[in-house]
């Protein structure tokens, strides 16, 4: 049902949002901000940050420190967050200065697998066979009752597959629990699927929701490598996983964006994976590829303005830039220290390709795995911009 939405909600240009965390998701919100006159006042213990550089006030501060918390809280019109680890705490304290959105319940969820899967199944949304370990005893339990292969993965702090172990045999147990440091985890039954999917929503303070499709993804080494959008699935499948994301919204009560991550496997079958309750990685591509992007969207959402188009103008497809592109493949064959063959890619060569545009995040240093940023590519059919973004990626390795 979409609500009244009272004025005092409305947080119109040229007010102040405050944003809990500095990297790249905010500073595309930033970005984002500029042309409706927005500041930006950023908060994370680091200095020099990628939305630190784009916002009108950087504030560097322990996440724990909630005199800073507060002292940030008043000087901003509402807060939002970039990244879900946000402590509680440092989430209510904003919360007596200032409207916090997407508010504590998302974090709550989002923030410890565990609640996630129990939430999941409260809602009577799909996810593969899950159990909670506490102990030895319970990951014993567990395997015993959804079988091998399996996954154990902590239940906090684990992103791009840190904090996984895939287990192939009940006697792989005792390892495994050393491994994880013995703390709460969840394990979940292996699911055999054919694709990566993703949902982008927004919600709006009146309850409107506003979608981006269904965004097809691959990974490597756990890390997102490709996006694309439409994603190429019977539009029975886009209905239901549109419709999963719609309820988890609803669900959580949710002002902002929410990303729903999917498995589906050969069957047909959705199964919810993770959601993230803040722009994703996989829908990047909607900045040049939407009528409002996905960070537009977050910015109307929690400023209680009207929800923008999600329409695509083209077909599109988003690789990842990672730190590793930094590093010669032919120089470490030799042996080289890291330090030695650091070396920033030859932008020029991949910024004259037609219809590609390139993201660099503003991070300092480059390390492997790192996301230092993205390109996109838009063309007539999800197939051509995936070549493009491709073929890019590999003239900067070249």
């Amino acid at each position: 049902m979409v609500g009244v939405m009272g004025m005092a909600d409305v947080i119109l240009p040229g007010s102040t949002i405050g944003v809990l965390g500095s990297g790249q998701l905010g500073r595309m919100l930033a970005l984002a901000a500029r042309p409706l006159g927005y500041h930006i006042h950023v908060f994370s213990p680091e200095q020099g940050t990628p939305t630190g550089q784009i916002a009108d006030v950087e504030v560097c501060a322990a996440y724990e420190d909630l005199d800073a918390v507060r002292a940030f809280a008043r000087e901003v019109d509402v807060v939002t967050y970039e990244f879900e680890n946000v402590p509680a705490l440092t989430a209510a304290a904003c919360q007596e200065f200032a409207p916090l959105r997407p508010g504590p319940q998302a974090l709550h969820i989002s923030q410890n697998r565990l609640r996630e899967k129990a939430f999941f199944a409260a809602n009577s949304l799909p996810t593969t066979p899950f159990a909670a370990v506490h102990s030895l005893a319970d990951l014993q339990a567990g395997l015993a009752q959804i079988g091998c292969p399996a996954v154990l993965k902590t239940a906090v702090s684990g992103y791009d597959g840190k904090g996984q172990i895939k287990l192939m045999h009940p006697h792989e147990a005792a390892a495994a629990w050393q491994a994880v440091d013995q703390v709460p985890c969840v394990l979940e039954g292996w699911v055999t699927f054919e694709r990566e999917l993703s949902v982008v929503g927004a919600r709006g303070i009146d309850g409107r929701f506003a979608h981006y499709g269904v965004i097809e993804n691959s990974h490597h080494h756990h890390i997102l490598d490709v996006s694309k959008a439409p994603a190429g699935v019977p539009p029975g499948v886009a209905q239901d996983a549109i419709e999963m994301a719609h309820a988890v919204l609803a669900a959580l009560d949710v002002v902002g964006v929410l990303c729903v991550e999917f498995f589906l496997t050969a069957e047909g079958q959705l199964l919810l994976n993770e959601i993230a309750p803040r722009p994703h990685n996989s829908g990047h591509l909607t900045i040049e590829a939407c009528v409002t992007s996905q960070f537009e969207q977050q910015l109307r959402a929690v400023c209680g303005l009207p929800l923008g188009s999600p329409m695509y103008r083209q077909p599109a497809a988003m690789a990842n830039l990672l730190g590793d592109l930094w590093f010669s493949t032919h120089q470490a064959a030799e042996g080289l220290h890291a330090e030695a063959r650091k070396q920033a890619p030859e932008w020029t060569a991949v910024l004259g390709i037609p219809n590609l545009k390139v993201h660099l995040y503003g991070k300092r240093e480059a390390r492997p795995g790192r996301k230092m940023g993205h390109m996109t590519a838009l063309a007539d059919t999800i197939e051509e911009a995936e070549k493009i973004v491709r073929q890019a990626r590999r003239v900067l390795t070249d």
